[in-house]
């Protein structure tokens, strides 16, 4: 009976499986999701992914034809080509996306300004209804059409490439919610940034190449179907985003850290050279799109183009004396960064709680009151703040005094009496985002804001970028973040020219420094962000500045809480593996982390019904194979995944009415499968139990599991500590890992050398130099 094998099959197991005694405790662990599949707070199913190679018979017939050099040849050079497709989609995602943000700004403010002339009053009201339009068309997208595109999307991003799954994130309708939602939260100026929705859209067209296209849109080749693993999805989704962040900043060094430093946890160097290929590409792309829109064929587009602070004409040196403000700063953004993250963290649950369960509806009118709140805010302020009198003008500069509102530059006349004045709160509330950081980056502007209206700008923008986040938006938190640091970066800058008196301080190198230090303070990003903010601002010699108030800022923001993605990531119920172990696991084994339950196992040859019976009495994704000795001890012959078994029920040809095992190795039977088959499709959804219809005679048949199982997963020790145990399963990217007892015997060792194999010419020389080597070790 299947009962009896179950019970007795976690007795014991010889050679390489060690000996399993009687015990009442689970010597596996199964399943990193524990009991199986978990829920996210909103119903949702969060899967693990299979990382590791399932080598099986199928897989090791399919490795056979594979050998050969040209086959081999096609794998490197179709991968490399989907790196250069992941490119050049990217780039023409971002160039779409910005030109229309750009445009349906541009002609949101030339409309407004157009009405302003005659009555304030009018152009408010247009300027709150096209925002309203642009917001509504967002939000009707992600709730009606694309629920997975809400959001920034990179802590799904960074759960798939640990090894999580959330369900519907790199589907060809979240790609297109996330494009054109972008446009319409961004465009209708709302407190957020399309940054980190460009990563979610490169990981999206990665995913989407490596699968062919989508099916249910009939939007797919089989010559493009590939890559069917999720390892090797991983590896295109990494490049994806990577890709995302490229595009988002033109910086393509800081796309490839970003990928290395803050998404990804497996990392190799054939990866990073095509990590590096995709971006390079991304950036000829979106170069060649400049070039284009210069000739005025673009629109509305900006005159600053993509996102390139330019700083190379600001401060050039700093003394000793300016690094304590410039660490207050790093200080500054520690405690603003960590009191973000916290204060989102409160809402967002408040609304996933009890806000958002009321439906679509509410969702809708919540981010259509944040617009109108947005926008009275961004159009009255302004109203409230006297003019100033435009400076003296200076040609060597290039900055004009003043300008219209919503074109490129400094000085902007809003509600002014006078022809040669400006409104310092216009110029960054009444302008694009991309537009106000440039202001407040700029140099040669000293005295061009006061401190009242920076002030009231930090106070209102961080209020509406923490009310922001969280709505049924695309949003992202880079540009936000940058606008909030540059605010009050450039606050201090003020009080070091006025009390260092230096001619060649400059207040637009302070306000990139608050940015650096918030962006720090709130995604606890290093290296990549230091790269990054080097790319974007043109200028090389602040390089050491940025790293120290990063360092500070991560530093503080680590003692209050941890990084917005990660807070968000579990938030949303996606179980993150941490780069390091909990230090309490140090005292811990891993025979502890087990579990109470009893290991759910199959024998090798098992009944259809009993395989039925077991997937509907539990969820678990993978179950050990018992085999049995001559001398009928129970032995671990190898792990079964669930979506296999699924595979084997559904295709029925497998089944035999022996119940005696039949080896394909012997010539008894032929593989009837290929590894494809076994590939779970990414929208993670597969095959479902209750689609498979099962006779009463399929019932009745047995199936031979020898043949699709894996017969070498990874196994410790019972006593093994859980803090190994930890790095062994993140570093690997596994799913499941068995903990078995002392092995009683040991079969041989393997040192160093023995797995520097090259060219296996001489194999009785390479067997000498091991052992050799191995007497000396």
């Amino acid at each position: 009976m299947l009962s009896n094998h179950i019970q007795n099959g976690i007795e014991s197991a010889r050679l390489a499986w060690s000996r399993i005694p009687n015990s009442d405790e689970s010597p596996f662990v199964l399943d990193d999701d524990g009991v199986g599949i978990l829920k996210k707070n909103d119903g949702s199913a969060v899967e693990s992914l299979d990382y590791e190679v399932i080598e099986n018979f199928a897989y090791r017939e399919e490795q056979a034809h594979r050998r050969r050099k040209l086959y081999v040849s096609y794998l490197l050079v179709v991968k490399w080509f989907f790196a250069l497709l992941i490119g050049i989609c990217t780039g023409l995602a971002a160039v779409f996306i910005n030109i229309s943000v750009e445009n349906f700004a541009g002609w949101k403010y030339s409309v407004t300004f157009s009405i302003i002339q005659k009555s304030y009053v009018a152009g408010f009201i247009v300027y709150i209804l096209i925002n309203l339009v642009l917001v509504y068309s967002s939000v009707y997208i992600i709730t009606q059409f694309s629920p997975a595109a809400a959001g920034s999307g990179i802590p799904e991003i960074k759960g798939y490439l640990n090894g999580v799954d959330t369900h519907g994130i790199l589907l060809f309708r979240t790609l297109i919610g996330k494009v054109f939602g972008s446009i319409g939260s961004v465009g209708g100026g709302l407190a957020l940034g399309k940054e980190g929705p460009l990563v979610h859209t490169g990981a999206c067209i990665a995913s989407l190449l490596g699968q062919g296209g989508s099916t249910k849109y009939h939007l797919n080749s089989r010559w493009f179907n590939v890559f069917k693993s999720d390892r090797d999805r991983r590896d295109l989704v990494t490049c994806g985003c990577a890709a995302g962040v490229a595009a988002a900043f033109r910086a393509p060094v800081g796309g490839v850290l970003f990928a290395l430093e803050e998404v990804t946890s497996w990392w190799r160097s054939q990866l990073m050279w095509r990590v590096f290929f995709t971006s390079a590409i991304v950036a000829v792309v979106v170069r060649t799109a400049m070039g284009w829109c210069k000739s005025g064929k673009c629109g509305h587009f900006g005159s600053g183009g993509f996102i390139i602070w330019d700083v190379s004409d600001g401060q050039e040196d700093y003394s000793f004396a300016e690094l304590l403000p410039m660490a207050i700063i790093g200080v500054i953004g520690g405690l603003l960064g960590a009191l973000f993250n916290q204060l989102t963290l409160y809402i967002t649950t408040w609304r996933r709680n009890h806000l958002h369960k009321k439906g679509n509806r509410v969702k809708i009118i919540e981010a259509c009151l944040v617009s109108v709140l947005t926008s009275v805010i961004s159009f009255g302020l302004p109203l409230l703040r006297k003019c100033s009198p435009c400076p003296e003008p200076d040609p060597a500069s290039g900055i004009e005094c003043p300008r219209p509102p919503g074109m490129y530059g400094n000085y902007v006349n809003f509600f002014c009496s006078k022809d040669n004045e400006y409104n310092d709160l216009a110029t960054i509330f009444f302008n694009t985002q991309d537009d106000a950081i440039r202001n407040l980056f700029s140099a040669k502007t000293i005295n061009e804001y006061s401190s009242q209206s920076l002030l009231t700008f930090l106070v209102m923008f961080y209020g509406l970028a923490v009310v922001t986040f969280g709505t049924a938006v695309p949003a992202g938190q880079f540009v936000p973040g940058i606008m909030i640091g540059s605010t009050y970066g450039r606050l201090v800058g003020m009080f070091v020219v006025k009390y260092y008196r230096k001619l060649n301080i400059e207040e637009g190198t302070y306000a990139l420094l608050g940015a650096a230090s918030f962006l720090g303070g709130s995604m606890r990003m290093t290296v990549s962000l230091c790269v990054i903010m080097v790319e974007i601002t043109n200028n090389l010699k602040l390089l050491p500045l940025i790293m120290l108030v990063l360092l500070i800022s991560k530093a503080v923001g680590d003692a209050f809480n941890d990084g917005i993605y990660e807070e968000q990531a579990r938030l949303r119920g996606i179980p993150l593996l941490d780069s390091k172990p909990k230090y309490e696991m140090r005292n811990m084994m891993a025979k502890e982390a087990c579990g109470s339950g009893r290991v759910v196992s199959l024998p090798r040859v098992v009944k259809v019904s009993d395989v039925v019976s077991i997937l509907q009495s539990n969820t678990h994704n993978g179950f050990p194979v018992i085999d049995h000795t001559r001398s009928g001890e129970p032995l671990v012959i190898g792990l079964v995944l669930r979506s296999h078994l699924l595979v084997i029920l559904q295709s029925k040809v497998d089944f035999q009415h022996s119940p005696l095992p039949s080896d394909p190795r012997t010539g008894g039977r032929s593989i009837r499968h290929d590894s494809g088959e076994f590939a779970k499709p990414v929208s993670s959804k597969g095959i479902c139990l209750d689609d498979i219809h099962l006779t009463s005679e399929d019932l009745e048949m047995y199936i031979d599991l020898a043949p699709f199982l894996n017969p070498s997963p990874y196994i410790v020790p019972e006593d093994m500590s859980l803090t190994k145990v930890y790095n062994l399963f993140r570093q690997l990217g596994l799913r499941h890992l068995f903990v078995v007892p002392r092995p009683s015997r040991v079969l041989g060792l393997i040192t160093r050398k023995d797995l520097l194999i090259e060219d296996a010419e001489n194999v009785n020389t390479l067997e000498l130099q091991a052992t050799s080597v191995r007497s000396l070790i």
